[in-house]
């Protein structure tokens, strides 16, 4: 029997919606042991200095440890 916690996390890349989620993923991923799942829960586009800013919101997922 497993139990998991879910927690929110947005990413963002001026390259793409993918570059976003995966920057997220790869730095939560260093701080959060037992990481299992990536959730994409909404997708934005934010305008910065006349620069197109990607940004995604995941839920992710980690096991609790034994």
């Amino acid at each position: 029997m497993s139990v998991y916690k879910v927690i929110e996390i947005i990413g963002t890349s001026e390259k793409s919606w993918e570059d976003a989620a995966k920057s997220a993923v790869e730095t939560a991923s260093k701080t959060i042991r037992n990481l299992r799942v990536a959730e994409v829960k909404e997708l934005d586009i934010k305008l910065e200095e006349g620069k197109l800013v990607f940004r995604v919101k995941l839920n992710v997922s980690f096991k609790y440890e034994d």
